[in-house]
Parts: structure tokens; sequence; C-alpha cells
């Protein structure tokens, strides 16, 4: 017998938590004076941007939307970890 998918809701709600956990994780990794703290900064913001779109998602009730949102907003995190601008304590939590 084959398991059975994850309904959208309850997938959604993961990545949100997903979400909000590794953005409560993530310390940028490089100096203020770097070129590369600008890429932290923006890397971050996306994520917490894609984060509070798909919040609202949420609220109106487009699932899809959301997850999609909660999914970008951890890429970016994710990229940010692998790209070396960002240490996190939870390794769980990324694709490193």
């Amino acid at each position: 017998m084959q398991p059975q998918p994850a309904s959208l809701d309850e997938k959604t709600n993961r990545y949100r938590v997903m979400l909000e956990c590794a953005l409560e994780d993530i310390e940028i990794s490089i100096g203020e004076k770097s070129y590369m703290a600008g890429v932290a900064d923006d890397y971050l913001n996306m994520a917490r941007s894609y984060f509070n779109d798909g919040v609202h998602f949420v609220e109106k009730e487009d699932l899809v939307n959301a997850l999609v949102c909660f999914s970008y907003g951890h890429a970016w995190l994710d990229a940010g970890v692998r790209l070396g601008v960002f240490t996190v304590s939870e390794d769980k939590l990324f694709a490193i």
C-alpha cells in the first residue's frame, strides 16, 4: 500500500514552521564591511519577505501560493548557508 501524500494544509503548515525555525536559527557569519555582508542581508531580507508573503496567502486561504512562498524563502536561507554567509546550529533544517 502506497503512503498517502501530505495534504496541502499539512504541508503548508510544515513548511511555514520550518522556515520560521530557520529564520530564528540563522546568524550572519560575514563581517559588516565585507561585500558578502550585503549578500547575506539580501538573502535574509528575501527569506523574511517570502515568509511574510506566505503568511498573507495563508490568511487569504491561498495555500498553494503560501506553500510556494515558504519554500522559496527557505531556499534563500539554504543558499546563504551553502555560500557560507550564514551559520546555523540546527543542521537538520538546512541542505548542508
